[in-house]
């Protein structure tokens, strides 16, 4: 899996000639990843729909799955327009409205006024969940870049290994036994470790940014991913699920492997824009 997305993303970036910082081509970037995004969009979507049906409500697929491919993909589409700031306003504008009235007019036509709110909140939030959080990461790649990307996913990632590891090992204390039993303190302090070294390594070598800055922020990242996964153990709690679903043996579902990647993008976004 790790040898086919780096694959993906260096093939992304050389077509686009951000690989080499070609940039000045004025090329659409990351075509692929953004495709990527928009194939792992339908899975996902099921995937929160087996959730939802599990809790009694119904998740609206014919109004989900563009939603959220629509939602995720706008840094992209913005690439193409003369103002992309005002694009970005009327489009995210104009997309909720879409997304809300659309939610309802299946509800009217499938099941009427039973199950309104519950089934229209649940699809707003999975199109909200899944497509927002998700645009951020591909606005990293957008905006800083093939390395950039590499280096959130890697520090995100290893954050998770770190948490697995020394929660294994060392974890006696639990984090959020409500939530999700196996996390413990001792693996949060796995994750911040290795988010950080891993950020410092990579930063050292690829000179994205100051290695302790990187450092720095790869802590804090270790830190919002383990809440990111927390959120969607919190999903599959509800649901009675221990994974989201059975599509990757030994990972579980999309959402097992995408989950402490999504809440973490947007201040990730900021930050490496900051920096």
């Amino acid at each position: 899996m790790i040898l086919l997305f780096v694959g993906l993303i260096v093939l992304d970036a050389w077509l686009d000639g951000s690989l080499l910082e070609t940039q000045s081509l004025k090329r659409p970037q990351a075509t692929i990843f953004a495709v990527l995004i928009c194939l792992l969009a339908v899975p996902a979507q099921y995937e929160m729909a087996g959730l939802i049906r599990q809790t009694g409500g119904r998740l609206f697929i014919s109004a989900a799955i563009p939603g959220s491919i629509a939602l995720a993909t706008f840094f992209y589409w913005a690439q193409f327009a003369v103002e992309p700031t005002c694009f970005l306003f009327h489009y995210i504008s104009f997309l909720i409205l879409i997304i809300f009235i659309s939610t309802l007019f299946i509800q009217a036509l499938t099941r009427g006024p039973s199950g309104t709110i519950r089934n229209g909140s649940a699809t707003f939030f999975s199109v909200f969940y899944l497509g927002f959080f998700s645009a951020f990461v591909l606005g990293i790649r957008i905006h800083e870049g093939p390395w950039a990307l590499l280096f959130y996913i890697l520090s995100i990632k290893s954050s998770d290994t770190g948490a697995y590891a020394i929660g294994r090992w060392l974890g006696t204390h639990r984090l959020a036994p409500a939530i999700s039993p196996g996390k413990t303190w001792e693996g949060l302090g796995g994750a911040v470790a290795a988010g950080a070294g891993a950020a410092y390594g990579f930063s050292a070598v690829s000179g994205i940014m100051i290695p302790w800055q990187a450092a720095l922020l790869g802590a804090v990242l270790g830190i919002l991913g383990q809440l990111s996964d927390l959120a969607e153990s919190m999903l599959k709690r509800d649901a009675a699920r221990k994974d989201s679903s059975a599509m990757l043996p030994g990972f579980g579902g999309i959402l097992d492997v995408i989950d402490s990647l999504l809440l973490p993008a947007p201040i990730a976004y900021a930050a490496l824009l900051w920096l």
